[in-house]
Parts: C-alpha cells; structure tokens; sequence
C-alpha cells in the first residue's frame, strides 16, 4: 500500500506486511528500526539539527507534505527524490499524509468483507505485488522509526521520528472521524494523531474534505471542519493531564486535500493561472478568505503560495483538465490550490511551502518544512549539557587512563 511503498522509498529499506497493522507501533517487532546509510550527508546528532538554545527550548526541524494519489498505483521508477528535497535541512520529523481514494477504497472494503466472510485473520497486504526494487534510494541519512500510522479508507497518515528521539517520545494516540456519505462515512473526514515529544505535545491532522465547485460545496466544506474540531478526540488517562482536543495541543498542523477552490468564473481562473497571477487568484481562494474571516479557522495561518495550482491535471500530464459542458464523463474542474498545509497557534516557523512535479495522478503533492520549539525538562538538558562539557571529557580521559594503567599494571604482575 502507498503508506509502506512511500516509506520504503524514503527511508531505503523493505518492510514487513505487520509493519503498519498497529495504530502506533512501539516495540522493535512493528515499529521496524530502519538502518540507512549516511549517504555522505553530515550526521544528525549532536548539534547539527538540534539547535541548542539557552532556554528549555529547542528547535526541531519537521517535514510534512500531502499527496492525493487519487487511487493510482505507482509504477516501479517513480522518482519522489524532489517531493523529499528540503535545501539543507535534513528534518527530524517527517509526515506523511495521502488520500487513497476510490481505487483503493474499493480494494479495502472488499478485501475487508472477503475476511469476515471466510473468516480469516490476515495481515494488511500490498496492493503491489512486487516492491523489492520500487523504493531503494534514500535522502535521509540517518535511521528512523515511525511511531505512528493509521487508515481510514482512504486516508492515511504516517509520522517518522528519528530513531534517538523515539525515546522521548510518549502518549501517542489516533482520531479518526468520518464526515462522508451520511455525515459518517470515512471516505471524507480526518485521521489525526497526536504524540508528546519531551514536554511539547504534537497533533497532525490529514484530512479530505467535500469535494465540488458548485455553489453550496464551501459551506459542506467548512461543515466537514467544524465537525472535525469538534468530534475528534483522543484518549486521555485519569491519571494525566493530556490534551484531548485538537487545538488543546502545543503545535498543530493540518495537511490533506482539503478542495477549496478559487471563487471565480473558470474562463477567469484559467486566464489568471495561464498568465501565472497567482496573486489575484489567492484573492479570491476560499481557504485564503477563510483564514481571512477567521470563521472557521480562527487563529490558523497559512505560508506564502508561490506555486501553480495543484488541481486538475490530465493523468500523466502536466497539462490542467478542461472538458466540454455536458460531454458524457467530461468534468468541469477548474484550477485549484486543493492541497495545504496550514498551522495552529504559536511554536512553528514555516521554512518551506512548495509542490512536488510528479504526474502520477490529477493532483500535484505538496510540502511544507517547519522549526518547532519543543520544551525539554531542566533535567534532560542538564545531563545533555554534562555529558557535551570539558568536565565530562576530562572525567573520560582521567577514567580511561585509569584503566589503562590498572591493565598494565596487572600485566606487568603476571608471573610464566
């Protein structure tokens, strides 16, 4: 399935079927260490990535992008090396979030039914066969582990930590809400997840909202959100303070297909994009004047968009769709930025908002790199501090030397 073939693609290793079956993952069985090589690229310990700073905060480096795949499957040379492409910056985090769609939904629901029907208990399978040679390059140079993965239909949404910080990561938790067919099915709707790294707790939230351009589909859309917000909710024990909303956590960010439009005549919107006016068509983008209004989004931010609307291509085209009117399985759909990324609240700086090339399906991926300040206990940093101090070299050297000369001596009292 997409989630593990992505993975395997970035993180340049073969799973096992079981590696995703759990929700959250947390020993060595599913959760998969994943050893790569360092590719030349300079390591992430130490002080590289994590920027030390003279508070209790440090700063982490995560990257997230969204792909609706619309149900295609990938073919063995799909190149994601610039949807990964962060200048720079190796991440300390990476999201993943797709919408598999109809294809796939099918495949699931059938494969689901066929189960129940026979009786069987069977492991998640992959809906490529042959995956051995699909996804072998790397562009992360360290190991990682995911610590988080759920499926609702066809949404999906994996986390990657790297694999020294999976230690100081706690209270993982998942949320799944339908917003589809009857207001509940999981064709539409979310999938988040939420994890405490040090004293910072995290929330991710991939959704897919209703689709259309008709008059009467925003209003569905920002319906969907609402319901979101206000259904989505995490396991909290007695016994601690754990955040339980979306928006009660620390640093928020939501990805997906979330299908708002431009609010424009289409011979407009197609006129403006042909000229690259992105400008004027972010005027009148109903996420922007969403954000704007504050109604639905209040206190969420969107970055800069400086690229090309991510919807609708031809299949295996870099060229917008456009049928006639009426013409029998033609669809009007005129360009839209119906992927985002955006964020809640205070701790995030965007570094990166772009979208990958690849034109596997009708829509184009997008990514988003982020600085997140993560509040680590005095008590941690006060041991970091230690063992990086001359005190603490100068403690080893005095110790090893002990050693040595304990070593000799008793070699020198060694009687033939």
């Amino acid at each position: 399935m997409w989630p593990r073939l992505v993975a395997n693609k970035i993180l340049g290793k073969r799973l096992s079927n079981n590696n995703f079956v759990a929700d959250f993952p947390d020993d060595a069985k599913t959760c998969g260490l994943l050893d790569i090589s360092s590719l030349g690229q300079p390591s992430l310990r130490g002080n590289t990535i994590l920027n030390q700073r003279e508070d209790n905060l440090h700063d982490y480096n995560v990257f997230v992008s969204t792909w609706n795949v619309g149900g295609v499957a990938p073919q063995e040379n799909l190149d994601i090396a610039g949807l990964l492409d962060t200048p720079n910056n190796i991440c300390d985090i990476y999201v993943f979030g797709e919408a598999l769609n109809k294809k796939i939904q099918y495949c699931l629901e059938k494969q689901e039914y066929n189960r129940k029907q026979l009786g069987i208990r069977a492991q998640k399978t992959s809906f490529i066969e042959d995956e051995k040679t699909l996804f072998q390059s790397s562009t992360i140079p360290e190991d990682f582990r995911c610590i988080i993965c759920k499926q609702m239909v066809g949404i999906l949404i994996s986390v990657w930590i790297r694999s020294d910080l999976r230690p100081f990561v706690r209270h993982p938790s998942v949320s799944c809400v339908g917003c589809g067919i009857m207001g509940c099915l999981g064709n539409k709707g979310s999938v988040s997840v939420r994890f405490q790294l040090h004293e910072t707790s995290f929330c991710f939230v991939c959704t897919h909202l209703a689709s259309g351009g008709r008059e009467g589909d925003e209003k569905l859309r920002n319906s969907d959100v609402a319901d979101i917000f206000s259904r989505t909710s995490f396991h909290r024990r007695p016994s601690l303070d754990l955040p339980r909303n979306i928006l009660d956590h620390d640093r928020v960010i939501l990805l997906g297909d979330l299908n708002y439009r431009v609010s424009l005549p289409e011979a407009t919107t197609r006129l403006l994009v042909d000229r690259k006016e992105w400008d004027a068509l972010l005027d009148n983008d109903q996420l922007r004047m969403g954000l704007r209004d504050g109604q639905v989004f209040e206190g969420w931010h969107e970055g800069l968009i400086k690229f090309a609307p991510t919807y609708k291509y031809c299949l295996k085209s870099n060229v917008y769709s456009g049928g006639a009117e009426g013409q029998k399985g033609g669809k009007w759909r005129a360009p839209a930025w119906c992927d985002r990324i955006i964020w809640y609240g205070e701790g995030l700086e965007q570094r990166l908002y772009t979208r990958g090339e690849s034109n596997l399906s009708d829509h184009r991926p997008v990514k988003a790199m982020f600085t997140a300040e993560v509040q680590v206990s005095s008590t941690i940093k006060g041991l970091q501090k230690f063992f990086l101090s001359e005190r603490f070299d100068q403690i080893t050297t005095k110790s090893e030397k002990t050693l040595s000369d304990r070593y000799l001596c008793k070699r020198s009292g060694f009687k033939f």
